[in-house]
């Protein structure tokens, strides 16, 4: 499936602003965000009580039964930190913008856009969301770079994260390892082992990326040395 055009969308001034209670609003149960910087929300909470809530959520509505009738919900497709942050700073209502007859893709879209466009989301949660938005949606990566405004080079970059181990991914979203060491890391995908004593190295000596990179471009000059040694042409 292709995505509109209007995907990324962003509240206007043409756009009518509702206030409403932060209780009614339920978390987005398609957000690609799996951490967020405690300190961060704190920074903006603080800046939420001092000047409000600058930008509108956005949020879809729906009518659920209740024993006394019906009742509107509100479930959110933009502004998870907003939220989370005008909870910490107090706030019992929220400006929104309410979209109408969204389904869960375009939730879906929405959520991974807006994450993927902020300077502070992990490397990892931000190949996922790529992932995901490639799957869900059936895109190509130069499809999904026009999609976030950035080059096909740094989705396919991105996505090449995902092939580290687990507890290597982990590793750069505990920020014990950044991006840049996983780069050298990855071109030992071929050979785990050497991969996991440098990962440990990187951990145990807190060494930077050059020299990290130093050593990854060892071991692969090792490999091609041992090649050539044992090819029966350079035996002859």
């Amino acid at each position: 499936m292709r995505m509109k055009d209007d995907a990324a969308y962003i509240p206007t001034k043409y756009d009518s602003v509702f206030w409403i209670d932060v209780d009614r609003i339920m978390p987005n149960p398609c957000q690609p965000r799996k951490e967020f910087n405690e300190a961060g929300l704190s920074s903006l909470a603080e800046s939420i009580r001092q000047y409000g809530v600058l930008q509108p959520l956005v949020v879809s509505r729906s009518e659920v039964e209740k024993p006394d009738g019906l009742e509107s919900v509100y479930e959110l497709i933009a502004g998870e930190r907003r939220l989370r942050a005008s909870r910490l700073a107090g706030l019992s209502q929220i400006p929104v913008v309410i979209r109408h007859g969204e389904n869960n893709l375009t939730k879906l879209e929405l959520a991974i856009i807006e994450n993927l466009q902020r300077e502070d989301l992990n490397a990892i949660d931000r190949a996922k969301a790529l992932q995901k938005l490639i799957e869900e949606f059936g895109i190509s990566h130069a499809e999904t770079a026009a999609k976030v405004g950035k080059s096909r080079e740094w989705v396919s970059n991105s996505l090449r994260l995902l092939s580290l181990p687990e507890h290597m991914q982990a590793a750069i979203v505990g920020r014990e390892i950044n991006e840049g060491h996983a780069r050298p890391l990855m071109t030992l995908n071929d050979r785990p082992l050497e991969r996991e004593t440098l990962f440990k190295e990187i951990i145990l000596k807190k060494l930077p990326v050059r020299a990290a990179e130093r050593i990854a471009r060892s071991i692969a000059q090792e490999r091609v040395h041992k090649h050539h040694r044992k090819s029966p042409e350079m035996v002859k």
